[in-house]
């Protein structure tokens, strides 16, 4: 167990795949069935995120991304249903085949702070992954780059803790990074993706695994960052 861990967040396993509409609606229509659908939605069972990912002037978390290295860090900024009062800074960090993330509350000031280049009083403050993103934006020269709206539909099974999402509807701004500006303009990607992204912990039930199957479908490295990129 200790070996899943990284400075004490427990490791899960992500897998993503990239479908069309139809698939995701026969998936849909098989998953409700059996799984529940995420009460934190909204009546039609989806909500709205927006993040902006942090990267330089070399595109190196692009990059890292693209060519598959099994250690390598993500930094955004997230936000649900355009709610600009609650904020979270998240790290996202793979290490070989596991997945793990650490978040904390930042607030709409401390953002504009950081977008505007005025970072030092992250150095000491008291979250560790302000400390940490600090670190990073001065050994890398990261600063937030691209934001990227997507829908984002849930079903949880429990046993597992297995969480399955549909991501469509994705954004980009291009390369501006005003998180917190209600009418930034964004531009569709491609209105006929849906990335599937499958997460559970130790092991994925078999009747998960059953409802999942359409046909030969391959394991992607799609994300939303990577998507939203190709077209700025």
């Amino acid at each position: 167990m200790e070996g899943r861990r990284l400075n004490g967040v427990m490791g899960r396993t992500e897998l993503k795949h990239e479908i069309t509409k139809m698939d995701c609606y026969l998936l849909r229509n098989k998953l409700k069935h059996f799984m529940r659908v995420d009460p934190y939605a909204k009546k039609d069972g989806k909500y709205l995120i927006r993040s902006v990912y942090f990267d330089n002037f070399d595109n190196k978390v692009l990059t890292e991304k693209k060519e598959g290295f099994y250690n390598r860090d993500k930094f955004r900024v997230r936000l649900y249903d355009y709610n600009m009062n609650f904020l979270n800074l998240e790290k996202k960090s793979k290490r070989n085949n596991l997945t793990y993330k650490q978040k904390c509350p930042i607030s709409a000031e401390e953002y504009e702070k950081i977008r505007n280049g005025d970072i030092a009083w992250m150095e000491n403050d008291s979250r560790p992954l302000i400390q940490d993103l600090y670190i990073q934006m001065n050994l890398f020269q990261i600063k937030p780059v691209t934001v990227v709206d997507y829908e984002r539909e849930v079903f949880i099974y429990d046993q597992g803790n297995v969480r399955v999402t549909f991501d469509s509807d994705i954004k980009t701004s291009f390369r501006n990074n005003d998180l917190l500006n209600p009418d930034l303009a964004m531009v569709e990607t491609n209105p006929e993706v849906v990335i599937l992204e499958v997460k559970y912990d130790e092991f994925i039930p078999d009747v998960i695994k059953y409802l999942l199957q359409l046909g030969n479908r391959k394991k992607g490295t799609y994300s939303k960052y990577q998507v939203s990129r190709m077209f700025g």
